[in-house]
């Protein structure tokens, strides 16, 4: 174990900044090439390879990020240099605390050199028993930023996250290329404009069944008929019983005198319109169209 001195300490910080980002750049350089690799599997057709490898992109991209908290780490512990030198106790300041407790645990999860050095001259500085709380457990120590864990954390990314992640790939390289999720949401409802579903028809009937059912509706049909015929002779009946009484009451009632029609006058009627001269036609046709206009 690399023991505690206080500027070699504050130079393996300043050393794990500057590897921390050139490794995030090498690293952004590769997923920026393996995106185009996706990018020409999908163009292939070779899907199932693409969705492999956009998982090994996932974990990288996840990988970054982790490399980014702990740059954020390592330049807190730079700034608050002083705070970290002047702790005497087992513990770090609480203001450094989080930042103290990340590189320990994180860095054997790196491949970074210069982290690993820096962990060891942390891990001297505080003692035996701080370095064994930070150790690798289930479940993990409560010290250590939930930020750091949850980049740390081993999963399978969901295919909803794959699917995603594909998707923004064929946009970005103009690959016509879509997930099969949408691809089901679309053709459900073109399944409607076509018609529909067919009603389901139960085991044993056949088309004979059915001209059966309407040879059946044909004879009801039949059958109403001759009882509406039946219900207009009633009809015709109970109307000649109707006129007769009718006819009675009009002998004994008196004789009602009906109004004269009166003649409407001889100015209401229209007068016979005049005959137009080509030239009188013409002149009402300019007048339309100046209308018009």
């Amino acid at each position: 174990m690399v023991p505690w001195n206080g500027p070699r300490a504050k130079v393996q910080i300043k050393l794990s900044i500057q590897r921390l980002r050139t490794l995030q750049e090498k690293k952004l350089a590769l997923a920026k090439a393996s995106r185009r690799d996706i990018a020409d599997l999908l163009n292939k057709g070779r899907v199932e390879t693409a969705k492999l490898r956009t998982e090994g992109m996932i974990q990288d991209d996840i990988y970054v990020e982790l490399l980014e908290v702990l740059e954020l780490y390592a330049e807190m512990l730079q700034a608050r240099f002083n705070l970290l030198e002047a702790s005497t106790g087992t513990e770090p300041e609480p203001s450094i605390s989080d930042a103290v407790c990340a590189i320990v645990y994180a860095a054997p999860r790196t491949e970074l050199k210069e982290l690993q050095v820096l962990r060891e001259i942390l891990m001297h500085k505080f003692g035996r028993n701080f370095s064994l709380s930070l150790q690798q457990s289930d479940p993990p120590p409560a010290t250590v930023p939930v930020r750091v864990l949850s980049k740390l954390a081993l999963f399978t990314p969901s295919k909803e996250l794959v699917d995603a992640y594909l998707g923004e790939i064929a946009r970005g390289y103009g690959v016509a290329w879509t997930p099969e999720s949408s691809n089901n949401d679309t053709a459900a409802p073109e399944d409607d404009e076509d018609g529909g579903i067919e009603p389901l028809k139960r085991d044993g009937e056949t088309e004979a069944d059915d001209k059966d059912k309407d040879g059946g509706d044909g004879d009801a049909g039949g059958g109403e008929k001759d009882a509406k015929g039946g219900s207009r002779d009633q009809k015709t009946t109970v109307k000649d019983d109707g006129e007769k009484q009718k006819q009675k009451e009009d002998k004994t009632s008196p004789v009602k005198q009906q109004p004269t029609a009166i003649p409407p006058p001889a100015s209401a009627t229209p007068a016979p319109a005049k005959k137009l001269t080509e030239e009188e036609e013409l002149a009402q046709r300019f007048e339309k169209l100046k209308n018009l206009r």
